[in-house]
């Protein structure tokens, strides 16, 4: 997407800026000034974002890219210039530092909160081995290899220099304990990824702690080197450790402040006890180990608390930290474990702390991501049930439009405005534009021809590849000779599926009958495409076998459909992959037991292209489903209840929720083929009825709220009009679209 300029930038050269930290490229040098210095004002209370993973790829959404492309590249006389023209025209385009939906969703907070122009800093690691790389094998399954990148030479990241050694990596310097309570240090270089606004005029720093550098010790390096790795519990406990410990180090080191800080998941809520040590210090003085109480803990966590606002992401036990007493006592000093003696103990483990359960203790405010996952949190947690409230999420709509659709909406009068405001497909009235529904088929027809031509490629070399090297290929198709129904034709009605490959997501859900499956197509003729895509964690065995139950479907499926059904497994799922199909597929499907998604974000990047989605009422999708006007229902829409939260296989209703979808999938399909004009209303309501709620720009402006920061009066008036879209934590679930004032 091709940004405007509402500042006055001419030339490549303008966006060169420094500070004592070195030099950056992306904005000019008064838009770096100004943020930084909001950033290091007390008066802004700026917002300290701290997350494990932040996926923000500069190969979807990539501002500073296009101008230069607009402005013919690389036209400068400055060799500085130069190099970072070379960078972003011809560079990597990968920062592989996120895993899923928790990273993405990160990554596109940080860019509405730099389109909307909050003073906020993001928190993370960076990872050098990244997340792990995947090959799939159609006898294997999923092979798990390691991500080796070059941060030197990706786009819009920098590593900060020593303003006192000039040339030199700022070297951070973190204090951590071990089991004999005496200190140790790690290091860390510290690496500035600028999440840049479409117009250039504002940017959120993400601050990357680099452990894996030779003067940090080698646990720490080895710690800092995989996200997510879970090599053992102690190794993971330190990955924590070394997230949470560094935000004070960091803020202090780059002369930053905060009014908040928000931790996004529980990952890194150890910077929560240095606040607790701190205050107790301050009130009790430097020798308040020694004398102070509990009572004096829990004051001095009452005060820390109001400088936490906490989103949980999961109901799912798998992901709280839970971690043993007796590891914790091993890694962390005496102080430290009496304070999680009070505040991160668990009732159904006393032997283990439960970082959630801390998280959950300490703060001013803690919000789920969606209606229904606040009632499921309320659940699981009653004791802090007064205070959960929902901010439902959302997605960054200038990264997940396709590029077809946004020259659709560009040149639409009714969506005048939309790249800065997308409430206004809320306000168009599209289904009045006879010639609009023509030109939005015309977009998605090329997305669609797209996503065929590159699954059609991928589908070729692993043909090819077959014969040079050991890997099997993952789709039957490729086994097929070239010609003999080897390929996808677009056009086919298409349905993508794109997650993590986890039990309870119930990726093989609709293969449970396969004879079934293709007995509806074989009545009616109907062509059908599946395309899947996801990753299993590398130690998540259950969830790589759900994966190869996908491989082993695809010749059953296709010999017993006559080859009117091609499921296809497409390997490497990352966010550009997943921008292809989230706009190129017909429909989306999600079919995770409910209540165990909490969110589901894909869908709602499906819905920003005015894909239909065909889901189970979980997450979102309970806001988003509209009485029908956007998509459809199946499964199970039952009460919660207790055992509605395990992930046990004879809990995973597999048997009644793979008929509700037999049983609907006729329905949908007689509608794309005998009825495609019908079936384009349903685009054209998800975006009047869900783009103006399921964008990160709202989702920002709910935030804004508990973040109680002090705004120029220009954006807090532009804020508060996103926050006027919906309010997340209505309890009027009869009728989503009364929230919408």
């Amino acid at each position: 997407m091709i940004p405007k300029k509402s500042v006055n930038v001419d030339s490549a050269e303008e966006l060169i800026c420094t500070s004592r930290f070195g030099s950056f490229f992306g904005v000019p040098q008064p838009v770096f000034d100004r943020v930084w210095q909001a950033l290091s004002s007390p008066e802004s209370r700026p917002v300290a974002y701290v997350s494990m993973e932040i996926g923000a790829d500069p190969d979807i959404f990539h501002p500073v890219q296009d101008f230069l492309r607009v402005q013919g590249g690389a036209k400068s006389e400055n060799p500085a210039c130069l190099r970072q023209i070379e960078k972003y025209l011809r560079g990597p385009r990968k920062i592989p530092n996120y895993s899923g939906g928790l990273g993405v969703l990160a990554g596109d907070t940080l860019k509405s909160f730099a389109d909307l122009h909050m003073p906020v800093f993001a928190v993370s690691l960076l990872y050098r081995e990244g997340y792990f790389s995947q090959l799939v094998d159609s006898r294997v399954g999923q092979i798990d290899q390691a991500t080796q990148w070059n941060p030197e030479n990706t786009p819009s990241l920098f590593r900060l220099e020593d303003p006192d050694k000039p040339g030199e990596p700022l070297e951070l310097t973190v204090p951590f304990f071990n089991e004999y309570d005496h200190p140790t240090e790690a290091k860390a270089h510290v690496w500035m990824k600028m999440e840049i606004s479409e117009e250039l005029d504002y940017f959120v720093p993400e601050f990357l702690l680099d452990y894996s550098i030779p003067s940090s010790p080698p646990w720490v390096r080895e710690a800092g080197l995989r996200l997510y790795s879970s090599k053992s519990d102690i190794m993971k406990a330190n990955q924590r450790r070394m997230l949470g410990s560094g935000v004070l180090p960091l803020a202090e080191r780059l002369g930053l402040t905060f009014g908040t800080i928000h931790l996004n998941e529980q990952h890194g809520v150890t910077v929560t006890l240095h606040l607790i040590l701190r205050q107790l210090e301050k009130t009790l003085g430097p020798n308040c180990r020694s004398c102070m109480s509990d009572k004096d803990i829990l004051a001095a966590a009452d005060e820390a608390a109001k400088r936490i606002v906490y989103t949980i992401h999961t109901p799912v036990k798998a992901g709280h930290d839970r971690f043993a007493r007796s590891l914790y006592t091993g890694i962390s000093h005496a102080t430290g474990c009496r304070i999680l003696d009070l505040l991160a103990n668990d009732p159904e483990s006393p032997h283990e702390y439960n970082f959630t359960a801390f998280a959950m203790r300490v703060n001013r405010a803690v919000n789920s991501v969606s209606r229904l996952h606040r009632d499921v949190t309320r659940k699981q947690f009653p004791e802090f049930a007064d205070k959960i409230r929902a901010v439902t999420n959302g997605v960054h709509h200038l990264t997940w439009i396709s590029e077809a659709r946004a020259r659709i909406f560009d040149n639409t009068d009714e969506l005048l405005g939309w790249r800065d405001d997308p409430g206004i497909f809320g306000e168009a009235r599209l289904e009045e534009d006879p010639a609009f529904p023509g030109r939005l088929k015309q977009a998605w027809e090329e997305d669609n021809r797209v996503l065929v031509a590159y699954v059609n490629r991928m589908l070729s070399e692993h043909r090819a590849l077959a014969e040079t090297t050991w890997i099997d290929p993952p789709n039957y198709l490729s086994h097929l000779k070239q010609g003999e129904g080897s390929l996808l034709s677009p056009g086919v009605f298409t349905i993508g599926f794109a997650r993590r490959f986890s039990t309870y997501k119930r990726a093989d859900l609709i293969f449970e009958d396969i004879p079934a499956l293709a007995d509806i197509l074989l009545q009616n003729n109907w062509r059908v495409n599946f395309l899947f895509a996801g990753k299993a964690h590398p130690q998540d065995e259950p969830g790589k076998s759900v994966l190869k139950l996908i491989l082993d479907n695809q010749e059953e499926l296709y010999r017993r459909s006559k080859g009117l059904a091609r499921l296809i497994f497409i390997p490497g799922y990352d966010m550009k992959i997943a921008k292809m199909m989230v706009s190129g597929v017909h429909t989306w499907l999600n079919s995770p037991k409910r209540p165990l998604e909490a969110s589901g974000t894909s869908g709602m990047k499906a819905a920003m292209n005015g894909v239909p989605n065909l889901s189970v009422m979980d997450g979102w999708w309970v806001e988003g489903y509209h009485e029908g006007q956007t998509g459809w229902k199946f499964g199970y829409e039952g009460p919660i209840r207790h055992d509605s939260l395990s992930e046990d296989p004879a809990t995973l209703l597999y048997g009644e929720d793979s008929r509700s979808f037999y049983e609907l999938l006729p329905k949908v399909l007689e509608l794309f083929y005998a009825r495609p004009d019908e079936y384009l209303k349903l685009a054209v309501n998800n975006l009047r009825l869900n783009v103006p709620i399921f964008n990160t720009h709202r989702m920002a402006a709910e935030y804004v709220r508990k973040y109680e920061l002090r705004l120029a009066p220009e954006t807090e008036a532009r804020v508060l009009g996103f926050a006027r879209l919906y309010k997340s934590d209505s309890c009027d679930w009869t009728n989503p679209q009364a929230q919408q004032a």
